[in-house]
């Protein structure tokens, strides 16, 4: 049997509000994805999901307070609207209460979800067992999945605002191994359209990788200059900017904080005018333009569903340019309304070259070209620690000469960048670490100075 459509799902759920002021959310989804080992396919799937999230507002001592109910699949409008009526009755005003946003319905709001094409996998797929093939054929083994996602969010409210948003995410992870299993590499792309992954230059990487680490070098813990390529400096800059809440910041909880419960907003950062933001409107990028949250956060506010997100700067010209605030955090704190945005681009105008082009500059370094389980240990100076993995090589006077060891390593992305020695271009990365949660960031190579390996790592 047929679902009902996100449309008539959301205005029935609306109608059931009985004249109350609320939101509803349909998110519908639809993944593909392709899993392969040992040089061939093994596993392929299709799912199709439908998330709804009823928001309804209720005045309660004095204030507003947002309830919250959400449900899967064919739900039962009726009993989720009177979950989130039950929710919001016994719950205390809301600190992050705002008029709800007014507007009018998107052109392309009554339109059905974006669909997956399986075909589109064909070509991808043609293109892997190329690669197997090779790899087969050189002693080397492969794995990894290609997946892609279309998320259709659909966003209706009692004062008439109607939007919608197809979003397409897809993304190639590939780990390749010597037969013997003694050598590994990782190497991932990320793509809103499958056609334009270009498997052959994953796989020449790989290649290039995993000879290199015909040569085992050990080297101790200690202090490296180190070149960071896009793909690992995407994980870093991830979890600063999931840092920046303006709430922790005032609270003295971040490395954001200033004293008397100020933040360090128009504070320098880092010697380097780095330009890091977020754009719905990016190139390649694109995201959704318009707020949708089923929770209330320090950042994010229920009550602020359907705000226009416009490009935020977080850092300018080096400076610490915005952190995360929700509009009523925002007005209480007299700084700017800056909600999440679900892409991020480091920037540094005039910055040129690849990764290859900055470990040319290397008297004696290493490449790190993945991090792993990162984790913070200090928020107030945003230390962070986490494993290397899949490829850490020692460069001498401009080449890569063999492997080493893995590290577990200590680093706060802030300092990081003040210990830039150089930066390349831009391009599409993918952090092997927070990838799945955000697939949309393009960043630069960096040449970093005294990068703490602080112990090593049997992990492999």
């Amino acid at each position: 049997m047929s679902l009902p459509s996100a449309q008539e799902v959301a205005e029935r759920a609306l109608e059931a509000f009985g004249g109350a002021p609320g939101i509803v959310i349909v998110e519908e989804s639809d993944q593909a994805e392709v899993r392969f080992a040992n040089n061939s396919a093994t596993t392929n799937g299709r799912r199709r999901d439908r998330r709804v999230v009823a928001i309804r507002i209720c005045e309660v001592d004095g204030g507003l307070a947002a309830g919250v109910a959400i449900g899967s699949g064919d739900v039962d409008v009726a009993e989720l609207v009177a979950a989130a009526a039950d929710d919001a009755a016994n719950s205390p005003p809301s600190p992050d209460a705002a008029p709800l946003i007014e507007g009018v319905a998107d052109a392309d709001y009554g339109e059905d979800p974006a669909e997956g094409d399986v075909g589109a996998f064909a070509p991808i797929l043609e293109r892997l067992r190329d690669a197997f093939s090779s790899a087969a054929s050189s002693s080397r083994v492969l794995a990894g999945f290609v997946e892609h996602q279309l998320d259709t969010t659909y966003l209706a409210s009692s004062t008439g605002l109607r939007r919608r948003h197809a979003q397409p995410t897809g993304a190639l992870q590939i780990v390749a191994r010597s037969a013997d299993g003694t050598r590994s590499a990782w190497a991932a792309e990320a793509a809103a359209d499958l056609s334009t992954l270009d498997v052959g230059a994953l796989d020449t990487t790989l290649r290039s990788r995993l000879a290199w680490a015909e040569r085992q070098v050990p080297l101790p813990a200690g202090r490296y200059e180190v070149v960071l390529p896009p793909d690992a400096v995407a994980d870093l800059m991830i979890d600063l900017v999931e840092s920046a809440s303006g709430q922790d910041a005032e609270e003295g909880r971040s490395v954001f904080s200033a004293p008397g419960g100020r933040t360090k907003v128009g504070e320098p950062l880092c010697p380097l005018p780095f330009h890091l933001y977020g754009d719905p409107a990016a190139p390649d990028l694109a995201c959704a333009p318009f707020l949708a949250v089923a929770a209330s956060s320090s950042e994010a506010s229920v009550f602020d569903n359907g705000l226009e997100v416009g490009a935020t700067d977080w850092l300018s010209s080096g400076r610490l340019a915005n952190l995360r605030y929700h509009r009523a955090g925002a007005q209480r704190s007299g700084a700017r309304f800056a909600p999440p945005v679900d892409n991020l681009i480091l920037e540094l105008d005039g910055a040129a070259g690849t990764t290859e082009d900055l470990v040319a500059h290397v008297e004696r370094g290493l490449l790190l070209t993945c991090l792993w389980y990162i984790r913070e240990v200090d928020p107030k100076t945003l230390l962070l620690t986490g494993l290397t993995r899949d490829g850490v090589y020692l460069v001498e006077r401009g080449e890569v000469v063999g492997a080493v060891n893995n590290f577990r390593f200590n680093e706060s992305p802030v300092d990081l960048l003040g210990r830039t020695l150089e930066v390349g271009a831009s391009r599409r990365a993918l952090g092997r670490e927070f990838g799945e949660w955000v697939n949309r960031t393009r960043m630069p190579p960096l040449r970093v100075a005294d990068f703490n390996m602080s112990s090593t790592s049997e992990a492999s």
